[in-house]
C-alpha cells in the first residue's frame, strides 16, 4: 500500500497562519510519504482555483511527492439552490481542478440530509427512511459526475462521511445503485465510529469497493459518561468522540488494514489527523505507527 497524508491534518495550523498549504507540501515529503492530498484549497483572495491548483501541482513536482485524491463537498439534495443538475456541473468543474492538480481521483459528498430536517432528527433514526427515499437522486447525482470524470481519467467515490451517508450499509447501497466502474468507496477507517458502527465490521463490507482509505484514529466516552468537555463531539447515538494520534485510540486500525490486505487491496492509504496535539507531532507520530501496522 502506498501511504500518503491528506492536507487537512494542518489546517488548524494553516487557519493560524503559521504555516501555507504550500508548506504541508515541503513538510509531507520531509516525513517520507508517496503522497499528499488536498481538501478544500486555500486560495488567496483574487486567485482563479485553476492557477492555485496548477501552483500546487508545481510545488509537488518540486518537491518529488505525488498528489493523491482531491476531497471536496457536495450535496445533491440541497446544493446549487436544490437545482441536482446546477450541482452535478458545479461538481464538473472540480473534476477539472482534480486534472490541474494531477490527482488520480476525487472523493464528493452525497448529502448531509434534507435541510428542512432538525441536526436532531439527522441524528436520529429518521435519516434511514430519508437516505432510502432519496437513493435514487444521490444515486443519479454520482453517475452524472462520474461518467463525466471518467473521460477525464479522474476516478470518483464517497466517503462514509457526514452522519446521513456515514453507514457502510448506506455507502454500499449507493454504489450499487451508481453501477458505474469509475465509482467506488473511499473508506475512512475511523468514521464509522461517528455512526456507532464497529469500523472492523465496516470495513470488511466495503473492502471490495475501495478506491481509496482514510486511517484516522479516536479516543471514546460512553454517553453514560460524564461530558468530557472541549474538544469532544457527539455520534449519532450521543456517544462522545476526540481525534487521536494513530495508535493512541479506539480505532482498530491494524485490524482494519489486515482486512483489507485480505480482501486484496494494494492501493492509497492516506493519514487524517484530527487530534489535540501539534498536528506535525500527530502526523509524525501516526506515520510511524501506520508504517508499523502494515509492515507487521
Amino acid at each position: 500500500m502506498t501511504l500518503g497524508v491528506s492536507s487537512c491534518s494542518f489546517n488548524r495550523l494553516i487557519h493560524s497562519g503559521q504555516i501555507t498549504q504550500f508548506d504541508t507540501v515541503g513538510s509531507a515529503a520531509e516525513m517520507g510519504f508517496s503522497f499528499i492530498e488536498f481538501t478544500v484549497l486555500e486560495m488567496p483572495e483574487g486567485e482563479d482555483k485553476l492557477s492555485y491548483a496548477r501552483r500546487l501541482r508545481e510545488a509537488c513536482d518540486l518537491a518529488g511527492i505525488a498528489v493523491g485524491n482531491y476531497t471536496i463537498g457536495a450535496d445533491f439534495l440541497n446544493g446549487s439552490d436544490g437545482d441536482l443538475e446546477a450541482e452535478v456541473r458545479r461538481l464538473h468543474a472540480e473534476v477539472d481542478t482534480a486534472v490541474v492538480l494531477g490527482a488520480s481521483g476525487m472523493r464528493h459528498d452525497v448529502s448531509s440530509g434534507w435541510r428542512n430536517d432538525t441536526k436532531a432528527s439527522r441524528l436520529s433514526a429518521a435519516p434511514a427512511e430519508n437516505f432510502t427515499t432519496v437513493l435514487p437522486r444521490l444515486a443519479r447525482g454520482c453517475r452524472m459526475v462520474t461518467e463525466y470524470a471518467a473521460e477525464k481519467g479522474i476516478r470518483t467515490m464517497s466517503e462514509n462521511h457526514g452522519y446521513f451517508a456515514q453507514d457502510s450499509i448506506r455507502i454500499e447501497s449507493l454504489i450499487q445503485a451508481v453501477n458505474h466502474p469509475n465509482y467506488g468507496a473511499l473508506i475512512d477507517i475511523g468514521n464509522f465510529l461517528c455512526a456507532d458502527e464497529p469500523p472492523a465490521l465496516a470495513v470488511t463490507r466495503l473492502a471490495p469497493y475501495a478506491f481509496h482509505v482514510h486511517v484516522k484514529d479516536f479516543l471514546y466516552k460512553s454517553a453514560q459518561d460524564t461530558d468530557p468537555g472541549e474538544g469532544w463531539f457527539k455520534t449519532r447515538s450521543l456517544n462522545r468522540l476526540r481525534g487521536a494520534i494513530i495508535g493512541h485510540g479506539v480505532v482498530p486500525v491494524k485490524q482494519c488494514l489486515q482486512i483489507m490486505k485480505q480482501a486484496g487491496y494494494t492501493g492509497s492509504v492516506a493519514i487524517e489527523f484530527e487530534g489535540m496535539e501539534d498536528p506535525m507531532l500527530g502526523v509524525r507520530i501516526g506515520y510511524q505507527n501506520l508504517k508499523a501496522y502494515l509492515a507487521d
